[in-house]
């Protein structure tokens, strides 16, 4: 896929850019070479939605909690700071009012 030089003319005019004749040909090649290197890039990656098969190398974990978990007073036994069963943190915000 290549860009035309005429075309980064006309872009560059578009946005008001000034290139000159060298400057032009070697943007087209440029940004020829990024977009075929884009184009191979598309053709190596899976389609958008494309999952993988269930029970393949991808799967890494049930959809199920599993393992060990922390009851409420173990986690903010190990917090700096709670009060009612909640972790207390630093405002970082003088007003929500805009």
């Amino acid at each position: 896929m290549g860009i035309r030089p005429e075309e980064v003319r006309r872009v560059a005019e578009v946005a008001r850019l000034e290139l000159g004749e060298g400057e032009t040909e070697r943007m087209a090649a440029e940004l020829s070479a990024v977009l075929d290197y884009a184009e191979a890039i598309r053709r190596l990656a899976p389609p958008p939605g494309a999952t993988p098969e269930p029970g393949g190398a991808a799967d890494l974990r049930a959809d199920e909690p599993g393992g060990a978990t922390l009851t409420n007073r173990q986690a903010l036994a190990m917090a700096p700071a709670s009060q009612e069963g909640f972790f207390v943190v630093p405002a970082f915000l003088e007003s929500a009012e805009p």
